[in-house]
């Protein structure tokens, strides 16, 4: 299993950009991020992120509160301080490790895992392109994103939000049709649901490693 899992994380690597170097001022970028996020996130859209989110978690159900709860302002401070740590983790800007959680949590998708697919499939590189012709943060495909969006063209989807919307969404609809289970969630999202659907009712594991690459962390 070691040695598939490394070969699985040599092709997925294989097909990414490398990524710029983070710039020195780090640390400062980190902090004014965090200001601006937090000054942000105490209006409006805190509350409509939570009303998308049903049968929603504790962490997640603080989101409706009001601004003068103090569970809301506890809310906040643990948003801002797991947005600081996952900043620090993936060695990422904070305004990307914000817009993760927000929109994983936007398109029902636990954060931790959102940023597990992200690492695997782009290394967080917004400009990353497989020689297939995914694009973007979360890989995803041109005609992947128009069945859920039509219309919608390539360059868009290097668009931050939009990338992450849309992939977020994508995993989201294969848990759905896959009852809940991660596993084959992921391999339909690295293979196609297509491809795993017939490799299964032919009898045979769809099993690449790109589930355990994921989710190595765990």
């Amino acid at each position: 299993m070691q040695t598939l899992l490394l070969k699985l994380q040599a092709d997925v690597e294989s097909r990414k950009q490398q990524r710029p170097e983070l710039a020195a001022t780090f640390r400062s970028a980190v902090i004014g991020c965090l200001l601006f996020s937090a000054a942000y996130y105490l209006g409006a859209r805190s509350t409509a992120v939570g009303q998308e989110w049903d049968a929603s978690p504790s962490w997640v159900a603080g989101l409706t509160r009001m601004p003068g709860d103090a569970d809301y302002k506890q809310m906040q401070i643990d948003r801002l301080d797991r947005i600081y740590r996952n900043s620090a983790r993936y060695h990422i800007p904070a305004d990307l490790a914000a817009a993760i959680e927000d929109v994983a949590l936007a398109e029902k998708i636990k954060p931790d895992l959102a940023f597990q697919l992200v690492r695997t499939e782009s290394e967080f590189n917004a400009r990353a392109v497989s020689p297939v012709g995914a694009v973007g943060y979360t890989q995803l495909m041109p005609a992947t994103a128009r069945l859920m969006e039509p219309g919608i063209t390539r360059e868009r989807l290097f668009d931050r939000d939009t990338n992450l919307r849309l992939g977020f969404r994508f995993l989201r609809g294969l848990l759905v049709k896959y009852d809940g289970d991660m596993h084959m969630a992921l391999l339909a999202y690295n293979r196609g649901p297509d491809l795993v659907d017939s490799l299964v009712r032919n009898g045979r594991d769809p099993n690449n490693g790109y589930p355990q690459l994921v989710l190595r962390d765990r």
